[in-house]
């Protein structure tokens, strides 16, 4: 296996505060992670559904826009015939199930994206500055799942319990990056 670097490693500086001295903004980078892709036929959705299932661990499959959490691993269905299962441990691709082309398709991503959490008291505010999102509590809880775009760039936001978790593309990353950080200036920020 490859031995992964981090795509913010250069962004890593110490911590800012607000004009007030206030840190209403944390950020933090997962980078050792696996991502795997499961993509289903109309036809074969139930099947495949409970194969994504049994790799994320979890008792059901969710609904899109929906994700589950079981331990260290998520389920998200990021489109009507799209799972994604996101492990924070690195998984070796050959370990994968293999799928037959009439099942649907399994594809690891895990090197394609940047894994970057987003929390605090200003951590919606300062994404609405780029999301076209209602992240309020009551729009967006605790499970909720989101593809969107920031700056023309496709990226896939989620709600855990604990913060905002956004999955940038890899070779953005750094750019994207720069931009969260110039905006939380004004709420004071960290990155651990």
């Amino acid at each position: 296996m490859v031995d992964r670097q981090s795509a913010l490693a250069a962004h890593r500086r110490p911590q800012q505060t607000s004009f007030d001295g206030a840190t209403g903004v944390s950020f933090s980078e997962v980078w050792a992670f696996s991502l795997v892709q499961i993509a289903a036929w109309p036809e074969t959705l139930h099947s495949v559904g409970v194969t994504a299932t049994k790799l994320a661990g979890c008792d059901a499959a969710p609904a899109p826009g929906r994700a589950v959490f079981e331990g260290t691993r998520t389920l998200m269905r990021v489109e009507p015939l799209k799972w994604w299962v996101l492990s924070e441990a690195p998984q070796d691709a050959s370990s994968l199930p293999a799928s037959e082309a009439s099942q649907g398709a399994v594809l690891d991503l895990s090197h394609s994206r940047t894994w970057l959490r987003v929390s605090g008291d200003k951590a919606a505010p300062l994404l609405n500055h780029y999301l076209p999102i209602n992240l309020s509590d009551r729009a967006f809880p605790v499970g909720s799942v989101a593809t969107t775009a920031m700056h023309h760039i496709g990226v896939t936001l989620w709600r855990d319990e604990d913060a905002f978790n956004i999955l940038l593309p890899r070779s953005l990353a750094s750019s994207l990056f720069e931009l969260f950080t110039e905006s939380s200036s004004q709420y004071g920020y960290k990155f651990t």
